[in-house]
């Protein structure tokens, strides 16, 4: 594929104190887009300086959402190198999301060369302080104008990067969960397993609440019945009960996390016994009271790891390891990131370099 580069001949300052990056404030100096026209498909693929987006009043997008999106990370390695960490595993969920919502597939070698281009010419914006990242966030959306409901004809596919430090205030301390019982996220059949802005508009309403309580984030329940736990937040999620790990199964309500699927690798690695099941909240809470429920946490790429420190259900709320960050919690954002840094041995060669 060719991509023709058009470079800004006015950069932006880097950030002087990677400290205060915060999560997707500041932007870098270009973006990729390349545009899809049914008959033609994807076509004129450019890296260009940042700027708007102009885009028709009647763009499919603004009235139907059809718009799917992704989430992944560049990392700068202690010897200045510059990785990514699974980008085919956000390509190939990016096409099952687009696939949901009728959007164009990519060609995954296209896909994976205009990230890999696109890292390469903004590498001086990954931050070299320890907890940092280069956060990129790859993006389609249907751009025909036309206000009837029918097979998308056009289309944008984008890149964008933001040099970003933790997701949350908190960092990786334990973070208040209040578990939502009047909203759902998700129903099968649905969009779940699709990462679509649907989907977490649905959800802020629901957020909102529980931020103004003071937690920060909802923990889902199906849509159904209202019983069985399927995601924290933005996040997946993971209890360790018994010495044994829980998290619920992939039964198209819930996102296929790609930090989920690293996780559970690294645990069957160790030796755990990881079960993929669903997770009823009445198990849950019964785990929190007999306390044999020893850790639990959210897991995402924004975040990594996200401990989960208080659990409110019902008008109750419950401490989870005396509200401090568990050792196996510890362990799994170590050596998660300690790959994604270039500072353990990617024994699953999980890591992509760019030049």
């Amino acid at each position: 594929m060719e991509i023709k580069i058009t470079k800004n001949q006015h950069p932006a300052e880097k950030p002087k104190d990677e400290s205060k990056l915060g999560f997707g404030l500041k932007y870098t100096d270009h973006m990729f887009i390349m545009d899809y026209t049914a008959g033609e498909g994807w076509h004129d693929a450019r890296i260009v300086p940042f700027e708007d987006l102009h885009i028709h009043p009647a763009a499919v997008v603004l009235h139907y959402a059809a718009e799917v999106f992704e989430g992944l990370k560049a990392y700068r390695t202690a010897d200045g190198e510059v990785q990514m960490f699974r980008p085919i595993e956000n390509i190939r969920r990016m096409n099952n999301s687009a696939e949901r919502l009728c959007l164009p597939t990519l060609d995954e070698n296209d896909a994976m060369q205009a990230l890999t281009t696109f890292v390469e010419l903004e590498k001086d914006w990954v931050p070299h302080t320890e907890g940092t990242s280069l956060y990129l966030r790859p993006f389609m959306f249907a751009t025909e104008a036309n206000l009837g409901l029918h097979t998308i004809k056009e289309a944008m596919f984008c890149i964008i990067a933001s040099p970003s430090g933790s997701y949350y205030a908190e960092g990786i301390n334990p973070v208040k969960i209040m578990i939502e019982t009047h909203d759902v996220r998700a129903v099968r059949g649905g969009t779940g397993y699709a990462k679509c802005g649907g989907n977490y508009a649905a959800s802020n309403r629901a957020g909102e609440r529980a931020e103004a309580l003071g937690f920060s984030q909802v923990l889902w329940l199906d849509g159904v019945y209202q019983k069985y736990i399927e995601e924290v937040g933005s996040m997946n999620v993971m209890f360790k009960i018994d010495g044994k790990i829980y998290t619920p199964d992939l039964i198209g309500t819930v996102l296929p996390g790609i930090t989920r699927k690293s996780i559970i690798e690294l645990l069957k690695d160790e030796g755990y016994e990881v079960i993929e099941k669903r997770i009823s909240v009445e198990e849950v809470i019964t785990a929190l009271e007999n306390g044999t429920l020893e850790e639990a946490w959210g897991c995402g790429t924004a975040a990594v790891v996200s401990p989960i420190g208080e659990l409110a259900y019902d008008g109750k709320e419950y401490v989870i390891n005396d509200n401090k960050i568990g050792s196996l919690t510890q362990h799994l954002y170590d050596e998660l990131t300690a790959i994604q840094w270039g500072k353990a041995e990617d024994k699953h060669n999980w890591t992509v370099k760019v030049k």
